[in-house]
């Protein structure tokens, strides 16, 4: 009795070790899964540079860097694209023009976009001197009108100085080389008594245009002394239509920038100017507050983003 009852059962010691065969199996780290070979840029979306090749990879993964990367290269392509169909329409570069001043109104307002064209294109009837431009003058004969009065709006470099601020205004009459155009032609509301011995630039000395602001008191070549008789080789191009208010993101980028933008631009007289963009030429200058226009030379513009570059003229 007594060596029964100090024993233990013949099975205990066999349920004792399959006991602990559990608690170790139990307390192991089970091996990590192993890694799926293929290249690193592997995308949650499953496309991968190895297996779909790197340019499908770029234009499908849903990687966020990658993502905004396509937006901005997608917003540069886009105003590539409407860049080229503007300079293709115009034949200028830069095609449009931000307004600065006042020497324009009512027809043309500080902020207005202005699109512009090559002064040979889109000419109207009864052109002057063997140009594509209408005078003043001759548009109230032929009925040809641009931005509420008669006659064409030009750009041009005063004096033909590249080194000047190009001016957009209204050109009034064609003048031969020699002419006293103060006396025969000069509107003697402008001029008031004056005659040719008044002003410095009469006679001609050239053939070409006499302009004038359509908010300005006196004529470019009279009063302000902004240029000389312009010769159509100075003239750059000429103002087709405008776009209220789009201009003020250029005026607002190079305020800015505070005129890092663009090169200053040479003040105009109190009557103001507008200057105007140069053909074929990304780095033209523009108007500024007292009468200097901007020519865009780049326009960008989508949901990621906008961006303005425009080359300044006096207004």
């Amino acid at each position: 009795m007594s060596g029964s009852s100090a024993g233990s059962p013949p099975d205990d010691s066999g349920d004792d070790d399959r006991e602990r065969d559990r608690s170790a199996g139990s307390s192991q780290t089970p091996p990590a899964p192993e890694e799926p070979p293929g290249n690193a840029a592997t995308a949650d979306d499953g496309v991968t540079i190895e297996d779909d090749g790197l340019l499908r990879w770029f234009l499908n993964t849903d990687n966020e860097t990658v993502m905004v990367t396509r937006d901005i290269l997608s917003s540069v392509a886009i105003v590539a694209v409407v860049g080229l169909l503007l300079f293709g329409v115009s034949g200028i570069w830069p095609p449009l023009v931000a307004v600065e001043s006042s020497s324009m109104e009512p027809n043309m307002h500080k902020g207005d976009l202005i699109f512009v064209a090559d002064e040979g294109r889109f000419a109207g009837d009864a052109a002057a001197g063997g140009t594509g431009v209408v005078t003043l003058e001759n548009g109230q004969e032929s009925d040809h009108e641009k931005f509420g009065n008669p006659g064409d709006v030009i750009i041009y470099q005063p004096n033909g100085d590249p080194a000047e601020t190009p001016v957009i205004h209204r050109a009034h009459f064609w003048v031969d080389k020699g002419e006293h155009w103060v006396d025969t032609k000069a509107s003697e509301e402008i001029v008031g008594d004056a005659t040719c011995e008044d002003v410095a630039t009469c006679p001609a000395e050239h053939a070409g245009f006499v302009t004038k602001g359509d908010n300005n008191d006196g004529y470019d070549q009279y009063g302000n002394g902004i240029s000389d008789v312009v010769k159509p080789t100075w003239i750059q191009g000429k103002a087709m239509f405008r776009i209220p208010w789009l201009g003020h993101v250029r005026l607002t980028f190079d305020k800015l920038l505070g005129g890092m933008l663009v090169p200053t631009s040479p003040s105009s007289t109190t009557q103001g100017s507008i200057p105007a963009p140069t053909p074929a030429d990304p780095g033209a200058t523009g108007v500024g507050p007292d009468g200097n226009l901007a020519g865009v030379a780049a326009i960008a513009s989508t949901g990621a983003g906008a961006a303005v570059a425009i080359g300044r003229h006096r207004h």
